[in-house]
C-alpha cells in the first residue's frame, strides 16, 4: 500500500477542524474533499458515486513514511539512582516463555550497563555487564512466579525464584548467585530492555507483571523467604509500585511517595488478575488487590501516534452526510471516510446511524487467517483482498477485537487513531462480498433516495449526546451490523422509543456485546466477551469486568438487555453460504403492516441480493417470545431453508449436540421481519439480516423489498398503520 492515513476524529460537525495523519512512500499526494453519494453497487462491477468539493480542500501534501511504536511496556522513574546494594522483588506470569527471543521482565538502568531480569527460552536469568546467573527451573506459561534479586557492593548478584501457582511452591524454588557487575540507573523498565528509535520496546516481555518493590540494601534470607509468602519486610522500601492503584489511568503509582509515578506505554492492559486472585469475585472494583497486575504484549498497538499532515476547517453550513478525503498520485488513489454530523439545532426526518463501534471492533481483523475453517461454511471461493494480505504482514497496523496476540491472549481494546484498512469505501470482504462500513453505504444511498430529509451520526455522537441527539428525529435507521453498544447508548435508545421514537433496524446480530469507551480517550473501545455467545476467544478467568465503566462484559442478553426486548428479534444464526428469501406471513396480508405490501403479488421477496444472493444471510435474527420479543409484534416475513452451514447460536445451546443447523432446526435457525408499535407513538421495524442491505440495493433499488422498506420509512416519518 503506497499510502496509509487516519483522521484525528471520525465524526465532525459543521465548522469544526479536521486533522489527518498520512504515511506514504510517495513524496507527495493530492488531497481533495469529497462527498460519498452511493453504495458500491454490484460487487462484480463496483462503482461508487462521489462529488468533489475543491473549495473545501484541494491541496498537495508533502508526505513521508511515519513509524509506529509496537509493543507495550512501563517506565518507573527514580528520584535517586538505583545502585548496589540493591534488592528488587516482583511477581510475573509469562504467556510465551517458549519464545526463542530474549524477553526482559525488568531492567534496572539504561543501555548496555543495565541489569536485566530476563527470560531466555524457559530460563530465568539475572544479567549484567559482568556476567549472569541463571535459575535451573523451567519457567512455564500461565504460571505465577515470585522473584527477588539482589546486587551487592562487590558486584555479586543473587536470584531467588519460587513458583506461586499450584499446590506447592517449595518444590519449585531455586536460589543462585554469581558475578553480575555494578548497577546504577534512574529508571526501572518493565517488559522492555529499552526503546528503539521508534519507541518500541527492545526484547519485550509477553505476560503479566505484578508490583515492583525496591530496597537500597541486600535483604536477609528470611526477608526474601517472606516475600514469597506475601510478607512485607520491616526494612523501608525506596520504591513500591502498586499496580492496583489508578487502574483507569496510564499511571503506575509509587506508594512510598519517594519517586514520581511511573507510566504505561503502548496500551498495556490493566484490570487483570494477579497471583492473589481468589476466584471469589470477578470484579476488580470489589477486590482491587487481587487485580494488581499489568499485562504486556510484544505486538500491542492501539494508537499510531503519527504527526498530522493535513488540517482544514469544515464550512459552517455543510450539510450532514458521508464525506471523505481522497488521496491520489500517479498510479494511486484511496479514500478515507469522514462522518459529518448535524449542528445541535438542526432537525430532520431520519437519523442514519453508522455503527462505528462495530467498525472499531473489527478494525483490521485477521479473520482471513481462519480461511481454511471458514471456507467450509462458504458457498463461494475464498479470496483474500490484496490489502488484507498486506495487513497480515504488518503488526504496526494493530489488530481487532476478533484477534489474539502472538501469545494467544485476547485483544480487548481497539482504537480508531490508526489506519483502518477495512473502513474504506468499496473495501471487499471475503465472507460475503461487503461487510460493515462498505455495506452500510447501500443503506445510506437508500435513505437518500427515499426523499426523506436525513442526517447521519456515529456511535461516538451517541455516546456524547445521548437522547438529546435522538429526540431531533422522527425515525432512526440503523446500519447492517450494530453489534457493539454501550450502556449509555442502550439507555438513550430505549428512552427514545418510550417517548414516541421509531427505529428501523435493518441489520443482523445487533445490540449484542457489552461495550465500553475510555472516558479520557474516547477513541479507545473495550470489549470483554465473557465465555458465552458466538465468539473468537474466551475471556481469561476473572477478567470479564470492563476497565472503563466497571460493567460486567459479555452479552447484553445476560445483562437482561437483550435485543429481543427492544427490537423484537435477536441473533439466531450465522453463515456465509447462500442467503434465503423472505416468505410472506399472514400478517403481511391482514395485519397492521399490510399496507406496506399493497400491490405486491409475490409471496416471496428478497430472493436476489448483492450479498450472498438474497435478503437473509450472513448473520440473521429471529422473533422469540422466550427471549423477550413482545407478544403484540407481527411477524411479516420469515426466511428458513438455510443449509447446515448456518448453525444455531451457541448461547441457545446447553449441550453440544448434532443436527443444530438450518436443515434440522428450522424452528430456530430462521430470519424474521418484525413490526410492532409502542404505547406513546413509538414503533419498531426489524429487517433482521446483515444481507438485507444488499437485497435492498438489488437492481438499482428497484425491487419489492425496497418498495416495502421505503413505505415503512415514510410511514414511520408520518403516520403509523392504523392510526
Amino acid at each position: 500500500m503506497k499510502a496509509l492515513a487516519y483522521f484525528e476524529e471520525w465524526s465532525r460537525r459543521p465548522g469544526q477542524k479536521v486533522r489527518m495523519a498520512i504515511s506514504s512512500e510517495l513524496a507527495e499526494v493530492n488531497a481533495v474533499f469529497v462527498q460519498l453519494l452511493s453504495g458500491p453497487g454490484d460487487p462484480k462491477k463496483p462503482a461508487i458515486e462521489s462529488k468533489e468539493f475543491p473549495e473545501i480542500l484541494n491541496t498537495v501534501v508533502r508526505t513521508r513514511l511515519q513509524s509506529t511504536r509496537v509493543g507495550s511496556y512501563a517506565e518507573l522513574p527514580l528520584s535517586s539512582p538505583a545502585k548496589a546494594p540493591l534488592t528488587i522483588h516482583l511477581h510475573f506470569c509469562p504467556t510465551l516463555p517458549e519464545s526463542s527471543k530474549k524477553q526482559v521482565i525488568l531492567a534496572v538502568g539504561e543501555g548496555p550497563d543495565s541489569l536485566n531480569l530476563e527470560l531466555s527460552g524457559q530460563k530465568l536469568r539475572l544479567s549484567g555487564q559482568a556476567g549472569e546467573v541463571e535459575a535451573s527451573l523451567d519457567v512455564q506459561p500461565q504460571t505465577w512466579y515470585s522473584v527477588a534479586f539482589t546486587v551487592g557492593r562487590d558486584g555479586n548478584g543473587f536470584l531467588d525464584v519460587a513458583r506461586r501457582t499450584g499446590l506447592s511452591s517449595s518444590s519449585e524454588r531455586v536460589s543462585v548467585s554469581g558475578a553480575v557487575g555494578s548497577v546504577e540507573g534512574r529508571l526501572l523498565r518493565i517488559a522492555s530492555a529499552g526503546p528503539d528509535a521508534v519507541g518500541s520496546p527492545l526484547q519485550p516481555f509477553n505476560g503479566k507483571v505484578e508490583g515492583v518493590t525496591a530496597w537500597d540494601v541486600v535483604l536477609e534470607s528470611a526477608d526474601i523467604d517472606g516475600l514469597h509468602s506475601d510478607r512485607i519486610p520491616s526494612v523501608p522500601a525506596v520504591g513500591r509500585w502498586d499496580f492496583s492503584k489508578e487502574m483507569h489511568s496510564l499511571s503506575v503509582v509509587d506508594t512510598t511517595s519517594r519517586n514520581p509515578n511511573g507510566y504505561v506505554i503502548g496500551g498495556a492492559e490493566r484490570a487483570v488478575t494477579s497471583h492473589a486472585w481468589s476466584g471469589l469475585s470477578d470484579d476488580y472494583q470489589a477486590v482491587p488487590e487481587e487485580y494488581a497486575a499489568i499485562q504486556f504484549h510484544e505486538d500491542e498497538m492501539l494508537e499510531s501516534n503519527w504527526e498530522y499532515d493535513l488540517e482544514f476547517d469544515l464550512p459552517k453550513d455543510i450539510p450532514s452526510g458521508l464525506y471523505g478525503v481522497r488521496l491520489n498520485a500517479p498510479g494511486f488513489e484511496d479514500c478515507y471516510p469522514l462522518f459529518v454530523a448535524s449542528r445541535p439545532d438542526e432537525e430532520a426526518d431520519v437519523l442514519f446511524l453508522f455503527s462505528t463501534n462495530t467498525y472499531m471492533a473489527y478494525a483490521n481483523d485477521r479473520l482471513a487467517t481462519m480461511g481454511e475453517i471458514l471456507s467450509k461454511v462458504m458457498s463461494h471461493e475464498l479470496v483474500v483482498p490484496e490489502d488484507e494480505k498486506y495487513l497480515h504482514a504488518h503488526d504496526e497496523l494493530g489488530r481487532s477485537c476478533y484477534d489474539t496476540h502472538s501469545d494467544g491472549t485476547a485483544i480487548r481494546f481497539s482504537s480508531r487513531r490508526r489506519p483502518i484498512i477495512n473502513v474504506r469505501p468499496g473495501y471487499p470482504n471475503f465472507l460475503s462480498g461487503y461487510r460493515h462500513f462498505p455495506a452500510d453505504m447501500y443503506l445510506l444511498e437508500w435513505v437518500a433516495r427515499s426523499g426523506q430529509t436525513f442526517h447521519i451520526a456515529t456511535d461516538d455522537d451517541v455516546e456524547t449526546d445521548g437522547i438529546d441527539l435522538f429526540r431531533r428525529y422522527k425515525t432512526i435507521v440503523t446500519s447492517c451490523h450494530p453489534e457493539y453498544w454501550t450502556l449509555n447508548g442502550l439507555d438513550a435508545l430505549q428512552e427514545y422509543l418510550k417517548n414516541g421514537g421509531r427505529i428501523m433496524y435493518l441489520g443482523g446480530n445487533g445490540f449484542y456485546w457489552v461495550t465500553s469507551i475510555d472516558p479520557e480517550r474516547p477513541w479507545i473501545m473495550e470489549v470483554r466477551r465473557d465465555n458465552s455467545g458466538t465468539r473468537c476467544w474466551n475471556a481469561p478467568a476473572g477478567e470479564r469486568t470492563h476497565l472503563y465503566g466497571g460493567v460486567p462484559g459479555g452479552l447484553w442478553r445476560w445483562r437482561g438487555r437483550g435485543p429481543n426486548k427492544m427490537l423484537g428479534v435477536g441473533f439466531a444464526s450465522e453463515g456465509w453460504n447462500v442467503a434465503q428469501p423472505f416468505l410472506r406471513q399472514p400478517a403481511s396480508y391482514t395485519g397492521k403492516g399490510k399496507e406496506w405490501f399493497e400491490g405486491i403479488s409475490a409471496d416471496v421477496i428478497g430472493d436476489k441480493g448483492y450479498l450472498l444472493g438474497g435478503v437473509a444471510g450472513d448473520e440473521v435474527d429471529r422473533y422469540d417470545l422466550a427471549l423477550g420479543s413482545p407478544a403484540e409484534a407481527e411477524v411479516l416475513c420469515t426466511a428458513t431453508g438455510f443449509g447446515n452451514e448456518y448453525q444455531l447460536v451457541i448461547e441457545d445451546q446447553l449441550l453440544g449436540l448434532p443436527n443444530q443447523g438450518g436443515v434440522d432446526r428450522q424452528d430456530v435457525v430462521r430470519c424474521d421481519m418484525v413490526y410492532f408499535s409502542i404505547e406513546g407513538g413509538g414503533a419498531v421495524f426489524s429487517g433482521s439480516s446483515i444481507a438485507y442491505c444488499g437485497a435492498l440495493a438489488w437492481n438499482n433499488f428497484e425491487n419489492d423489498l425496497e418498495t416495502v422498506t421505503t413505505r415503512v420509512l415514510r410511514s414511520f416519518c408520518s403516520t403509523l398503520p392504523g392510526e
